[in-house]
C-alpha cells in the first residue's frame, strides 16, 4: 500500500483539442495516494475529460499534447451513466467472479472458488452493497441507477486500482446511501487509494474533498484546499397552490421483475397544476413507480388512470395522445439519443411524430425549447457524443417538452447538472401553474434540494409508501423514521468516515 501523500497520477499541461476546440486546454493535476481531489465546474467544462485522460482515453479524433503519468491497468472509473460499462446480457456477479478468480489463480484448485467468493463478498461490502446474493443473480437492468453504480464501484476495487476516479459518484443516490458512497470513498482514500472525484453535489465535495479543482472552458481557474462549511438548508420557495381538478390517479399498483417485487399496492393521485416528489432511497421503487406511469414497465397489476381513464400498461399500447400526454425523461439521458444525428432534430422529431407538425415548424420549436434549457442553437446541432451528461440531460428535458405533455416524469434530471443550470431547470419546472409549459410533474430525486420546491412529497421504502404530505412538512418535520434518516445531509457521516476516532 502506498504511504499517504505519495503522487500516484499526475497531468501535465494536458491540452484536448477536437475539432479546432479545445475542451480541455492546459490542465495540470496530482493525484495523492490517500487523498481525496475534487474537480468541479459546470456541465462541458471538462471534468470527464480530464480523469479519462488517466484511463488513456479520448474523444475520437482528439488531438492530444501533454503528459500523462498514471499506474497502467490500476485505474478504477466510476462513470456516471455506469449502465453503459455493465453488459446488459451478463448477470451482475458474472463479472465479479471473472475479476475474483484472476486475483486468486495461484492458489490450489480446491481453494479458488471459496476465496474467490470471499473477495466479491468483501467488494460487495465495501460498495455499500449489502444484497449480496440476491443481487448477483440479477441483470444491470434490474438494479437501480445506483446499485449500477456501486457495483461499478466493486469491480474496481476487486480490480485492486490505487487511482479511482468517481465521475458524480452521488448522481442518483439517496441521502442515506449517499452518506455511505461518501464514507465509502472516504475509506478507500484511507487505504491509501488516491481517489479523483468530479462532482457537482457541493455538500458532498465540501464534505470528502482534501483538495478541489475547479475548470472553466477546459482550464483550471482556481485550486486549494478544500474549505469545510455547514450544509446548505432546503428551503423551499412558496409556490402557489395548485388546482384540484385530479388529472392522474394510481391505484394498487403492484410491479416485478422477474419473480421479485419491487412496489407494492402503491396509491397516489395528482392534481392538475401539481409538483410531487418521489424520495426514497436506492432500489425503493422509486423509477419503477415512474417508469409505469410512463407505460415503460408493463410487468405489473392496478390501474394508472389520466382522467379518470385507464392507460394502457406498455407503451406500445397507447394512442399518440397518451404518449404524448404523459413524457418520461430518463436519468441516463446518453441512452435516449441516437449518437448518429445531431441533437437538434431528434428533439424536434418529438412535435413531428406526437403533434403532426412539419419539420421546418417543429426544429425551430425545438431551438426554442432547447434555448430555454440553457442550450445554444451551435451546441444542439453537434451530435450527443459532442455534448456533456448535463448537456444531455437539458436536451432530453427539452424534447419532453415538445410533446406538450399533461403530466411530465422527470427520474432524476438535475442530478448531472452544475448548480446554474440546475436552478435554471428548476425554474421552469416550478414556475407557477399556468406559467410552465407542463401542468403537472412527477419528479424522482435524491436531490432535497430540489424536492423542496415541489407542493407534495411521498417517501418509498422497500417498495411501499411509508410517507406522503405537504413537500415542507415531509423535509422538515418527517413522521415517518426512514423519512427522518433520509432527509439527514451527508457532512455528519463523511467527517465520522474521514475521522473514523472522533465522534460524528
Amino acid at each position: 500500500m502506498n504511504a499517504t501523500g505519495a503522487a500516484v497520477a499526475e497531468l501535465s499541461g494536458l491540452r484536448v483539442v477536437v475539432g479546432g476546440r479545445a475542451i480541455v486546454d492546459g490542465v495540470s493535476l496530482r493525484l495523492t495516494a490517500g487523498r481525496v481531489t475534487a474537480l468541479v465546474g459546470a456541465s462541458g467544462s471538462g471534468k470527464t475529460t480530464t480523469g479519462l485522460a488517466l484511463l488513456g482515453e479520448y474523444p475520437a479524433g482528439a488531438e492530444v499534447t501533454g503528459t500523462v503519468r498514471a499506474p497502467e491497468g490500476l485505474v478504477g472509473y466510476v462513470p456516471q451513466h455506469p449502465a453503459a460499462v455493465l453488459n446488459p446480457v451478463r448477470r451482475c456477479g458474472a463479472l465479479l467472479f471473472d475479476i475474483a478468480r484472476a486475483h486468486v489463480r495461484e492458489l490450489p484448485r480446491g481453494e479458488r472458488a471459496r476465496a474467490a467468493a470471499e473477495r466479491v463478498a468483501a467488494a460487495l461490502e465495501a460498495a455499500q452493497l449489502p444484497e449480496g446474493p440476491e443481487l448477483l443473480r440479477r441483470f444491470p437492468h434490474q438494479l437501480s441507477g445506483g446499485q449500477q453504480q456501486r457495483l461499478v464501484l466493486a469491480q474496481a476495487l476487486l480490480l485492486g486500482a490505487r487511482v479511482v476516479i468517481a465521475d458524480e459518484p452521488t448522481t442518483g443516490q439517496d441521502a442515506l446511501t449517499k452518506r455511505r458512497v461518501v464514507g465509502e470513498l472516504a475509506a478507500v482514500a484511507r487505504r491509501g487509494i488516491a481517489v479523483l472525484l468530479l462532482s457537482h453535489d457541493a455538500d458532498v465535495v465540501n464534505a470528502l474533498a482534501d483538495e478541489v479543482v475547479e475548470l472553466r472552458a477546459g482550464r483550471v481557474v482556481a485550486s486549494g484546499p478544500a474549505a469545510r462549511t455547514p450544509a446548505a438548508r432546503h428551503e423551499p420557495p412558496p409556490r402557489r397552490p395548485p388546482a384540484a381538478r385530479p388529472l392522474l390517479r394510481v391505484t394498487a399498483l403492484t410491479a416485478r421483475h422477474g419473480r421479485h417485487i419491487v412496489l407494492r399496492d402503491a396509491e397516489l393521485t395528482l392534481a392538475d397544476g401539481e409538483f410531487l416528489a418521489v424520495l426514497g432511497r436506492s432500489g425503493s421503487g422509486k423509477t419503477t413507480l415512474a417508469r409505469c406511469l410512463a407505460g415503460l414497465h408493463r410487468h405489473h397489476s392496478g390501474e394508472v388512470l389520466l382522467d379518470g381513464t385507464a392507460l394502457p400498461r406498455s407503451l406500445r399500447d397507447r394512442s399518440r395522445s397518451q404518449l404524448a400526454a404523459v413524457q418520461y425523461v430518463f436519468q441516463d439521458a446518453s441512452a435516449a439519443f441516437d449518437e448518429h444525428r445531431p441533437v437538434a432534430g431528434q428533439v424536434a422529431r418529438t412535435a413531428v411524430r406526437l403533434r403532426g407538425l412539419r419539420p421546418a415548424a417543429a426544429l425551430e420549436e425545438a431551438r426554442a425549447a432547447l434555448a430555454r434549457t440553457g442550450l445554444s442553437e451551435e451546441v444542439a446541432g453537434r451530435r450527443p457524443g459532442k455534448l456533456s451528461g448535463g448537456e444531455l440531460q437539458r436536451a432530453a428535458l427539452a424534447r419532453a417538452l415538445l410533446a406538450r405533455p399533461r403530466v411530465l416524469v422527470c427520474d432524476e434530471i438535475t442530478s448531472g447538472l452544475d448548480a446554474g443550470t440546475r436552478a435554471a431547470v428548476l425554474g421552469l419546472l416550478t414556475a407557477p401553474p399556468g406559467e410552465r409549459d407542463v401542468p403537472a410533474v412527477v419528479f424522482v430525486t435524491h436531490d432535497l434540494a430540489a424536492a423542496a420546491h415541489a407542493d407534495r412529497a411521498i417517501v418509498l421504502d422497500g417498495g411501499r409508501i411509508v410517507e406522503r404530505g405537504a413537500a415542507r412538512d415531509v423535509l422538515t418535520v418527517p413522521r415517518h423514521p426512514f423519512t427522518a434518516e433520509l432527509v439527514k445531509s451527508p457532512d455528519g457521516a463523511a467527517r465520522s468516515a474521514r475521522n473514523p476516532d472522533r465522534p460524528g
